[in-house]
């Protein structure tokens, strides 16, 4: 059935578009008008939209004094590692649960998800104990483990939920065909469930790309410091330097963006699977 949109309610729908475009994408619009203007501009009393006069130091200063790229390619090692480890550990999770005989399994993913429910200011300091004990302080590895723990549950459930609309007679025939469960996982379940496994990698990219409190209590040192860290670290005693922050937010939101729009199909595909049953 075909549902005909009114020209009024179709202007609505557009406008409502327009509004929720301009909420998400109106702070970051500002920050980019403000990564182009000097300091002292953005602290007058009347901040200006367009940059006048316009001005790159603050990209420069990225570069050139705050050694900002080495931030960027940590948060670029441990985001990355962090989405392979979960992707990899929470489709295993997610097949057995799915199409393995497991008892109870609709209990293991509640225990699974109620460790994503602890808050994170309360789990910091044994783990830092924790990871102080083992040497990984001021690691990567440190970073990663503790990121993979925290995106695990979520990609389990989402994975979980994708599979479980793959039907069964894709497993018989591949049973038929002589597929061992191993291969039944990587040469059926994951190519035809890619969307989802995009989906889910970019939530765990984003997640691991952002986090600030552990990369704070367990790294020292720009060798291991990620990108909210290294932003932290631009502000002194005596001075903010906003058009520098500004200028940071901008470089680490556009390769985000650019993800997204690349692999938009995938993710909408991913988020939309299983909701229509035909």
């Amino acid at each position: 059935m075909i549902y005909a949109y009114s020209p009024l309610r179709r202007i609505g729908l557009y406008f409502g578009a327009l509004l929720a475009l301009i909420w998400s994408g109106g702070p970051f619009l500002w920050q980019l008008s403000s990564s182009f203007q000097l300091d002292r501009e953005l602290t007058t009393g009347s901040p200006k939209f367009w940059p006048a006069p316009f001005t790159i130091e603050h990209y420069v200063n990225l570069v050139v004094e705050k050694s900002f790229q080495e931030y960027i390619y940590n948060s670029i090692i441990v985001a990355s590692l962090t989405t392979l480890f979960c992707l990899f550990v929470g489709a295993l999770a997610a097949f057995s649960l799915s199409r393995l005989d497991v008892r109870g399994k609709f209990g293991v993913l509640g225990i699974i998800l109620s460790i994503s429910m602890f808050p994170q200011i309360a789990i910091v300091g044994p783990l830092y104990l924790l990871a102080s004990d083992l040497g990984l302080l001021d690691t990567y590895a440190s970073l990663v483990i503790t990121y993979l723990a925290l995106g695990l549950p979520l990609v389990t459930w989402v994975l979980f939920g994708y599979f479980e609309t793959l039907p069964r007679e894709i497993d018989e025939a591949a049973r038929m065909d002589g597929c061992s469960t191993l291969g039944l996982l990587f040469r059926i379940i994951l190519p035809i469930s890619l969307p989802s496994l995009v989906t889910t990698g970019l939530l765990a990219f984003i997640a691991a790309w952002n986090e600030f409190m552990f990369a704070l209590a367990f790294t020292s040192s720009i060798d291991h410091q990620t990108v909210p860290v290294g932003i932290a670290n631009f502000t002194n005693l005596y001075y903010v330097p906003w058009g520098d922050i500004a200028a940071a937010s901008v470089v680490v939101t556009v390769p985000l963006i650019v993800l997204v729009l690349i692999f938009q199909k995938h993710i909408i595909e991913g988020l939309t699977q299983g909701g229509v049953k035909e």
